[in-house]
């Protein structure tokens, strides 16, 4: 069965099957919004991050990767949970959710509703090629999700880490290319190439051209899309 996935700024995807709704680091700024059709705020907040898109439907499950305010914010998880929503993040989400998560933790395995989900390390190193070393090993993650036959691997925020070579078949890869808090371009493609993925999508791209990943992938038989906000990209079909 096919599988719909879109993407929203900066590392927010929605994947959705024919039973569920999964969302990834939902998180709301203003800034990259402000040109949407179905964007609205709900009320004034001093960060610039209190509101969504319209049209988004409940989640039955939301991973989030680390406690920053681009990748998790209360006001957008508490607008896209339901009572049974199921919300998995590592131990410093906690300051942000409280006790509405399910701690994980970088090697845990979890079936839910016949996903499976494998929790992965993420973070940066010294020699990688982002600039701002916030993401400390242990304090974030990533997630390899495996729904519908298709293996999904969001990276979180990091850079090209030693455990991105043992992720067997992928799938779909959403990679970080900002290069100021993850890799960037060209440490991106290296990662690309290392986990060959069937299809790489840029995701936190900051203020740069998600085109530069194509063009260095180009002649590699990777796919590479680049999606506009909430875009609808199908997979598994």
């Amino acid at each position: 069965m096919a599988i719909a996935l879109k993407w929203y700024p900066p590392s927010w995807v929605q994947i959705k099957n024919r039973d569920q709704t999964i969302y990834l680091d939902p998180s709301y700024l203003i800034k990259y919004f402000k040109d949407h059709p179905t964007a609205r705020e709900y009320s004034t907040g001093p960060d610039d991050m209190d509101g969504l898109p319209d049209d988004l439907e409940k989640a039955d499950i939301i991973l989030i990767t680390h406690h920053h305010k681009d990748h998790v914010k209360k006001v957008t998880v508490d607008r896209i949970s339901g009572p049974e929503t199921l919300i998995l993040a590592p131990e410093k989400v906690k300051d942000v959710l409280g006790n509405q998560i399910k701690v994980v933790a970088p090697g845990d395995e979890l079936e839910l509703n016949q996903v499976k989900i494998t929790v992965l390390p993420a973070y940066n190193t010294p020699e990688g090629s982002s600039t701002r070393k916030f993401h400390k090993p242990g304090d974030g993650v990533g997630y390899l999700l495996e729904i519908e036959g298709q293996r999904i691997y969001h990276a979180g925020d990091t850079d090209f880490i030693p455990e991105m070579k043992e992720l067997g078949t992928v799938d779909v890869a959403f990679l970080p290319i900002g290069g100021t808090y993850t890799m960037n371009v060209e440490e991106a493609a290296q990662a690309t190439l290392k986990i060959q993925p069937s299809l790489v999508v840029p995701i936190h791209h900051l203020e740069v051209d998600p085109h530069d990943l194509a063009v260095e992938l180009r002649g590699e038989g990777i796919k590479v899309r680049i999606l506009k906000i909430g875009e609808l990209l199908m997979v598994g079909e």
